[in-house]
């Protein structure tokens, strides 16, 4: 499921192209013809995101509200002024990383090509175009509706609004779930996904196990500090990194020989890790920790595998 970086990104791309725009929504699968019908020809005003949900507001005071789930996916498409990722969410399909267009955009553009697949809505511009499928919510709702499953949600990292910290170490030190639990519970904190979850539980030290209630007031203002700090470097890179460039090796026969010999490679400055370097547990299960050379573990927890190394992350 494409965590809170990615919806953010998503509503940044769709302000960037959208906003001030009359646009033509329609629904080539069917599905949300109704929906699409209440915004068709209106004006976009504004996109915002909060945890994992996406907010398309209109003038004509509706909104399209989409939380991607597992499977939901967009795309997009348009001239060369009509800028962004080519695909963003789907991490079964797409990566945890969007996938760019390659080269610059068609310049000759005229129209958006015929729908493929089962596309849910499609938002059409003078530009450029954006076609969603798979998503698991998508509704076109008041604003006050808007108003209350923001309500239900959690605090954003990437808002990170005054008294949101405590707000999240209060939410998290009130239940005796496992902390590791808590952190995927979108009413604690909104965004977080399993990959965050795995990852800044390791840069904190902390027992995925332990219960929230035993989690100290400064462990868990520090570690909202960290999902903060980690979530907007995501924003920034369109992809999740949390190790930094001494866990990051050069590709090719330059990796090959350094392996030979033992020796760790940094990656040349400003570049970004491959994915088998780019986390500390996440998916490296029954290879050796990185700081400690413990295996990692792994458990499912929430419904989904949890990652985490039982000695660093020790009680």
């Amino acid at each position: 499921m494409p965590e809170g970086h990615s919806v953010r990104r998503l509503a940044r791309q769709f302000g960037d192209v959208f906003t001030g725009e009359q646009l033509a929504v329609s629904s080539p699968q069917g599905r949300f013809a109704a929906g699409a019908a209440l915004l068709d020809g209106h004006t976009m005003a504004s996109a915002e995101a909060h945890g994992k949900h996406l907010f398309l507001h209109f003038d004509n005071a509706l909104v399209l509200h989409v939380h991607l789930g597992l499977y939901g996916a967009w795309s997009f498409g348009g001239d060369s002024t009509f800028t962004g990722s080519s695909s963003i969410g789907a991490p079964r399909r797409v990566g945890e990383k969007e996938a760019f267009a390659e080269g610059d955009a068609d310049t000759s553009y005229a129209g958006p090509p015929p729908p493929v697949g089962a596309v849910r809505v499609r938002l059409t511009g003078r530009h450029g175009w954006a076609d969603l499928r798979g998503a698991t919510t998508c509704e076109t709702i008041t604003a006050a509706e808007a108003d209350a499953v923001l309500a239900r949600l959690g605090p954003d990292p990437l808002r990170n609004l005054r008294g949101d910290a405590g707000r999240f170490a209060r939410n998290l030190r009130s239940r005796k779930t496992p902390v590791a639990a808590l952190l995927m519970d979108q009413k604690v904190i909104a965004g977080v996904g399993n990959v965050y979850r795995a990852e800044v539980l390791f840069r904190r030290r902390l027992d995925p196990w332990l219960p929230g209630t035993d989690v100290p007031e400064p462990a868990a203002r520090n570690l909202w500090r960290d999902v903060v700090s980690v979530m907007g470097d995501g924003v920034a890179d369109g992809r999740i990194i949390t190790t930094p460039p001494k866990y990051w090796k050069f590709g090719g026969s330059t990796a090959a020989k350094a392996a030979k010999a033992g020796l760790e490679v940094p990656a040349r400055s400003g570049s970004f890790p491959a994915g088998e370097d780019a986390h500390y547990v996440y998916k490296r299960q029954g290879l050796p920790c990185r700081v400690c050379r413990t295996l990692v573990l792994t458990a499912e927890l929430a419904g989904r595998n949890l990652y985490w190394c039982p000695f660093c992350q020790r009680e």
